[in-house]
C-alpha cells in the first residue's frame, strides 16, 4: 500500500483502484478507514480511485498529537497527498462524515480543488440543520417494510432525547436501500473500520459554518451533492440546501437509496458519479456572475 509523509511526519497510507485520472476519496465514520467504501460500486472502472486512510486509521499510523485528529487538522494531510501524487488540481469525492473535511479543504484550498463530488454528505461543517420532522418524514417512506415497527420505535425515542445504544443499534435498516444480508455484513463491519478515539476528537471546535459558507458561496469548482431519497442520516431536503450554498452546484437525488448509494444500486451511482466527474471542472460564468467594478 503506497504511503507519504504528512506535515507533522506521520505516515499516512492509500490504495488505488482502476486506473486513469485519479479521484481523492475521502471516507466517512467519522475517522473510519477506506476499506468500507470498496470501489464505490465499480467507479473504479472509470477512474483511478485514491483512497486515502485519515490517520490513525486503517495502516496509516496513530499520530504523536491526538488533537491532529480534529477535521480542520486533516485539511494538512489532504494537501500532503495531493503535493505526494503531483497533482496541481484534483477532483475530490467524499462521503458522509468526510464530505466535512472535503469542504473544509476547499475552503482553505479553493485552487486546489476541480470537482467537488459530496456523497449523502453531513451537514455539521455548514452549520445546516436536520428537523425531526425531515427525519421522521424521511423514515415513513419505509413504514411497508417488515422491520419498520421497531425501528420507527426506536427513531422515535432518539428524536425525543431518550434513545440509548440499543436504539441506535435498531435504526440501522434505515441506512440502506435495502436491509438484506449485503447491508446486515456491511453495518456489522463497521467497528472494525473505526477509530473511536479518533472520531471522538473529530469535531472538537473544528468547525466554522458561516465562514465556510461565505467561503463555499466564491467556490468556481463544479460540485455534485448525490443524495440518498431514503437516507435517514441526510436526507434530500437538508442536502437541497446543502447544494444551494454553491454557486455551481447539481443535486442529484438518487431513487430507493439510503445512506451508502454505492451498495444499493451500483450502476446508477457508477454513472451519475462518472459522468460528473467527466464534466467541465467549473462551469462557465453567467452574466448574473458578472459584477461591474469601479
Amino acid at each position: 500500500m503506497p504511503s507519504f509523509s504528512a506535515y507533522d511526519g506521520t505516515e499516512l497510507t492509500f490504495d488505488t483502484f482502476g486506473d486513469g485520472s485519479p479521484v481523492v476519496c475521502l471516507p466517512g465514520g467519522p475517522m473510519q478507514d477506506c476499506g468500507y467504501l470498496g470501489d464505490l460500486g465499480g467507479l473504479s472502472a472509470h477512474r483511478r480511485l485514491i483512497m486515502l486512510d485519515l490517520r490513525g486509521t486503517g495502516r496509516s499510523a496513530i499520530p504523536a498529537d491526538p488533537s491532529s485528529y480534529r477535521c480542520d487538522r486533516l485539511v494538512e494531510d489532504v494537501e500532503a497527498l495531493r503535493e505526494h501524487l503531483g497533482l496541481d488540481r484534483m477532483d475530490l469525492l467524499a462521503h458522509s462524515a468526510g464530505t466535512n473535511l472535503a469542504v473544509l479543504y476547499a475552503q482553505r484550498r479553493p485552487e486546489r480543488v476541480a470537482r467537488l463530488a459530496l456523497v449523502t454528505p453531513s451537514v455539521y461543517a455548514v452549520g445546516i440543520e436536520v428537523s425531526p420532522e425531515a427525519r421522521r418524514e424521511t423514515a415513513l417512506l419505509r413504514r411497508d417494510e417488515p422491520w419498520f415497527a421497531e425501528a420507527f420505535a426506536a427513531l422515535e425515542a432518539i428524536v425525543s432525547g431518550a434513545g440509548d445504544a440499543d436504539a441506535f443499534r435498531a435504526i440501522a435498516p434505515f441506512w440502506y436501500g435495502r436491509w438484506d444480508e449485503a447491508a446486515r455484513a456491511h453495518r456489522d463491519a463497521e467497528d472494525a473500520h473505526k477509530n473511536h478515539e479518533a472520531a471522538a476528537r473529530y469535531g472538537e471546535g473544528a468547525f466554522a459554518p458561516e465562514a465556510t459558507r461565505a467561503a463555499l458561496a466564491r467556490l468556481a469548482s463544479s460540485v455534485l451533492v448525490l443524495a440518498g431519497e431514503v437516507d435517514l442520516n441526510s436526507p434530500p431536503p437538508a442536502m437541497a440546501g446543502i447544494a444551494a450554498l454553491f454557486p455551481h452546484a447539481e443535486l442529484v437525488v438518487q431513487p430507493g437509496a439510503g445512506h451508502f448509494p454505492w451498495l444499493d444500486d451500483p450502476e446508477r451511482f457508477v454513472a451519475t458519479t462518472a459522468d460528473f466527474l467527466s464534466g467541465p471542472d467549473q462551469r462557465l460564468p453567467t452574466p448574473d456572475d458578472v459584477r461591474p467594478t469601479g
